[in-house]
C-alpha cells in the first residue's frame, strides 16, 4: 500500500491546478458570484475541461474518452472549483449513460460534441416524490409508432438550463409484479422545446439547478435509449462513482478554508500574542486538518475500490456522508477562528460554508446513505 502519488498523478494534479488558475477562475471572477453563469461562460470552461481530457474520463480511449481510473479522475476533480466540478460531474455522467446501451447513431451524433465541450449534457431523474427513492419515478413515456410523448416534472436538475442534451429517466408502465418499467429518453433541445425554471438555492449560486416540465412533449422514438429497466442500473453505477467525487468537492472547500484560517491565525494577534499560540485555536486547526485528511483518504479509498472492481455501494455512500459532514464542520471552525471576518461576504468563507452544505443533498441525502451502508453491513435492506 502506497499513499504517495505517482509521478504521473503529480503531473495530472499540477495540470489541473494550472488550468483552473488560467482558464476557470478568471471566468468565475468575471461574473456575479450569486447568479448562474451565462452559457457562453460555461462553454469556455468546458472547452478547458476538454483540453485537459476530463469531459469523458470514464469512457475508454477508443470511444473518445479519457480512459482514466476513478482515483485519477478524483485527484483532478478535487482541484476544480466545486460549482463547475458539479456541472462537470453531471455532464460526464450523462456521457457515460449515453455510451452505455445507446445505439451507434445516437453515440455518433452526440458524443463528439459533448466530449469536445462544444455542447453540455445533463440527466433528469429526481421528481417531487422520487428523490432517494428513484424507483418512484412517475414521468411517463407513451410510445406511439415513430413518436413518443413525455409527461411529468423533474426537479433539482444540474445543468438543465444550459444543457443541449438531456437524458430523462421515465416509465412506460409496470411489469407483472407491479414494478415500474424504467426507460431513458434523450431530449435534443435544438429540436424540442420544453419549459425550464431556474431554482435558487443557498449555495453554488453560479451553477445551474432547474425544474423541467414535460406536457406531452414529443420525442422521436429513435431517441428512446437503452433497454427497458436499465435506467436504474445506470443511475446506480454513476452514483457509486459520483458520491466520493462529491465528497472531494467538499474537501476542496475545506482545504481552502483551512489555508485561510492557518494564515490568519499566524498573522492576527489577540491578548498580546498571535492567535496561533492560543491552545484552543491550535485545537481547532488540528480538528480542521484531521477532517480534511480523513475525508480525502476515505474518498480516495472508495474510488480505488471501484477501480479494483469491488462492490462500492457501501464505501461510496460512507465516503460522501462522512466527507460532506466533516468538511462542513471544518469550514465552520475556520469561520470561528476568523471571528467577525468569518461571517463577512468579503472573505468568502461564508460562501464556502453555504456551498459545502449543498453537497449533502445530491446523489443521496446523508440519511439514505447511512441506510445504504447499513444494508451492505447487514445484508438487510431498511427500505423496499
Amino acid at each position: 500500500m502506497n499513499f504517495a502519488l505517482t509521478e504521473e498523478q503529480d503531473m495530472m494534479v499540477a495540470a489541473a491546478k494550472r488550468m483552473v488558475s488560467m482558464r476557470v477562475e478568471p471566468v468565475l471572477r468575471a461574473h456575479a458570484p450569486d447568479k448562474p453563469l451565462p452559457k457562453a461562460a460555461m462553454l469556455d470552461i468546458f472547452s478547458a475541461f476538454a483540453e485537459l481530457g476530463i469531459t469523458a474520463p470514464r469512457l475508454p480511449a477508443e470511444a473518445g474518452g479519457g480512459g482514466l481510473k476513478m482515483l485519477d479522475y478524483g485527484l483532478i476533480l478535487e482541484q476544480l472549483p466545486p460549482v463547475v466540478a458539479l456541472s462537470l460531474a453531471s455532464h460526464e455522467g450523462t456521457i457515460l449513460r449515453i455510451h452505455l446501451g445507446c445505439p451507434a447513431h445516437i453515440r455518433e451524433r452526440y458524443l463528439p460534441d459533448l466530449i469536445a465541450g462544444r455542447k453540455i449534457a445533463c440527466t433528469a431523474n429526481t421528481e417531487a416524490n422520487a428523490g432517494s427513492d428513484s424507483g418512484a419515478i412517475r414521468t411517463r413515456l407513451e410510445i406511439d409508432g415513430d413518436d413518443a410523448y413525455l409527461t411529468g416534472r423533474k426537479m433539482w436538475i444540474t445543468n438543465a438550463s444550459i444543457a443541449d442534451v438531456i437524458n430523462v429517466s421515465c416509465v412506460t408502465g409496470v411489469d407483472e409484479k407491479g414494478r415500474p418499467i424504467t426507460r431513458r429518453a434523450l431530449i435534443d433541445r435544438s429540436e424540442i422545446d420544453i419549459e425550464i425554471r431556474e431554482t435558487t438555492i443557498t449555495g453554488l449560486r453560479q451553477g445551474h439547478l432547474s425544474e423541467l416540465v414535460f406536457e406531452r412533449v414529443r420525442v422521436p422514438a429513435s431517441h428512446i435509449v437503452g433497454d427497458a429497466g436499465d435506467a436504474a442500473k445506470t443511475l446506480t453505477m454513476a452514483w457509486n462513482g459520483n458520491r466520493p467525487l462529491l465528497g472531494l468537492m467538499c474537501v476542496h472547500l475545506a482545504q481552502k478554508a483551512f489555508d485561510l484560517a492557518r494564515d490568519y491565525a499566524a498573522s492576527r494577534e489577540q491578548f498580546g500574542k498571535p492567535l496561533a499560540s492560543h491552545q484552543l485555536v491550535q485545537q481547532d486547526l488540528a480538528d480542521i486538518e484531521t477532517a480534511i485528511v480523513s475525508s480525502r483518504l476515505m474518498c480516495y479509498y472508495a474510488l480505488d475500490c471501484i477501480d479494483r472492481g469491488l462492490r462500492a455501494n457501501g464505501t461510496s455512500a460512507m465516503a460522501k456522508r462522512y466527507a460532506t459532514q466533516a468538511c462542513e464542520r471544518a469550514i465552520h471552525l475556520a469561520m470561528q477562528i476568523h471571528g467577525a471576518m468569518g461571517i463577512s461576504e468579503e472573505l468568502g468563507l461564508e460562501q464556502m460554508w453555504r456551498d459545502a452544505r449543498v453537497f449533502q443533498v445530491p446523489d443521496g441525502m446523508n440519511g439514505i446513505l447511512a441506510l445504504i451502508q447499513g444494508r451492505e453491513i447487514t445484508n438487510t435492506a431498511a427500505f423496499r
